[in-house]
């Protein structure tokens, strides 16, 4: 009777540790992204160490040339940067994006979206740090036609994380 008490009263403190762990699954497949970057680029390898260590799983792959990337995914040429990061469901991040400002999109629904952008490499952004250095920048939503709104301004360095 005790061992069966003992049993039951173990599986109940489990149960919710089981529960985490799915939810913990369930989190790191929404922020697993696909990074799409050229071999000599070491910004977009800080980049990449950046959303890591907010938490996302990221698979690279290097390229000569971007262009067709940005193309398939219809990044028009002044929102482009130097890395395009996809997700399995289509949604691509454009350069330089804050790995909290990815993670509040994919939280959020955009029915009309094709991801954000951050053009060009703003100084400071997550792998563009360069000593105390910051450049205020925009983080753009990029819509399927073809347009774009101010998602977010970033406006110091910690806004960043």
């Amino acid at each position: 009777m005790i061992i069966r008490f003992f049993n039951i009263a173990l599986f109940l403190m489990l149960l919710p540790l089981s529960a985490q762990a799915d939810e913990s699954r369930q989190e790191e497949k929404l922020f697993e992204l696909f990074v799409h970057k050229t071999p000599t680029c070491g910004c977009c390898k800080k980049w990449i160490s950046h959303i890591e260590d907010e938490g996302f799983v990221a698979h690279s792959k290097d390229y000569r040339s971007l262009s067709f990337i940005k193309n398939k995914y219809d990044i028009k040429s002044n929102y482009r940067s130097c890395h395009t990061a996809v997700t399995k469901n289509g949604f691509a991040f454009e350069g330089h994006v804050p790995a909290k400002f990815i993670k509040q999109f994919l939280s959020e629904n955009h029915a009309d979206a094709i991801g954000l952008s951050v053009p060009a490499m703003p100084i400071g952004s997550p792998g563009m740090e360069v000593d105390e250095r910051f450049m205020p920048y925009k983080i753009l939503i990029l819509l399927k036609d073809g347009s774009s709104d101010v998602y977010a301004e970033v406006n110091t360095y910690e806004e960043q994380f």
